[in-house]
């Protein structure tokens, strides 16, 4: 399910998926993740929403990557991912899209359930720091 979330301070919804989303699965508000993943850019050489970027960000705050693993990669979509997690924190890479899926529902500025998610970043539930 959907459940619309844009912390956008000037309400904006394009070009800043993944501070929505780091955002949303780190508790931040959108200001100090975009501050973040700016830092955290600058460090690395490349842009707050390149892919290196956003995942040496969550990987610093206890995040694991897996890649998804589905039959058919083009059928397999955000709302299938949030039917079989629906419990825990979870960042998903898409092609060209980036957003977050908190227990079982997707947290995205539009509904965004019918993309194809490639890999996610996840805290084991016994992490209490999010």
């Amino acid at each position: 399910m959907w459940h619309k979330f844009n912390p956008n301070p000037r309400g904006s919804s394009v070009g800043d998926c993944v501070v929505r989303a780091v955002a949303a699965a780190t508790g931040q508000d959108w200001e100090k993740a975009y501050l973040g993943l700016a830092l955290t850019g600058f460090i690395v050489g490349d842009m707050p929403s390149a892919n290196r970027t956003w995942g040496a960000y969550l990987q610093k705050r206890g995040f694991k990557r897996s890649l998804v693993e589905a039959d058919c990669t083009t059928c397999y979509t955000v709302a299938d991912f949030a039917r079989e997690y629906p419990r825990g924190v979870y960042v998903l890479g898409c092609s060209g899209h980036v957003l977050a899926v908190i227990d079982g529902k997707w947290w995205d500025s539009w509904d965004s359930g019918a993309e194809c998610p490639i890999y996610y970043w996840y805290k084991e539930e016994n992490d209490a720091d999010l």
